[in-house]
């Protein structure tokens, strides 16, 4: 199975994990909430907007988001999937399988040809349109 395929599976199992059904990902409650004490729940209120980015309407989500996909490398969870190894320390592909979190391929194969496309996809999901263009790619190429 290609690494990206196995980030795919690994992103969808902890999406069933979290019994998610329908975007957008809430990716505030995982990190809050974490299943099992996969890490350790983290207070949104007690971080600064310093890491946030702010250069969308949904940036910021983006920004959540990657810090959750940062927890799940770092957890026993994830260790005992390997992800810190399928994404070799290299932030392009954090970023790439942070996409995966929040735009599941299941959930992804669900919509109608007509809402595959960056603008409904980054409203259905809540991520900026470039996040969205550019998941749309990749998981067009997988």
């Amino acid at each position: 199975m290609s690494q990206l395929k196995q980030l795919e599976a690994i992103a969808q199992e902890l999406i069933n994990l979290y019994e998610i059904t329908a975007p957008p990902i809430p990716v505030e409650t995982m990190l809050q909430r974490p299943i099992d004490n996969m890490w350790q729940a983290v207070d949104l209120n007690q971080m600064s907007g310093s890491f946030l980015s702010v250069r969308d309407l949904y940036s910021p989500r983006m920004s959540i988001a990657r810090l959750l996909a940062r927890h799940v490398v770092g957890s026993s969870w994830g260790q005992a999937r390997n992800v810190s190894q399928l994404l070799n320390n290299d932030e392009d592909m954090l970023r790439v399988f942070t996409r995966m979190l929040v735009m599941p391929t299941e959930m992804m194969e669900a919509l109608s040809s007509g809402a595959r496309h960056n603008i409904a996809i980054s409203m259905l999901f809540e991520v900026p349109e470039e996040d969205a263009r550019l998941r749309l790619q990749e998981w067009n190429e997988a």
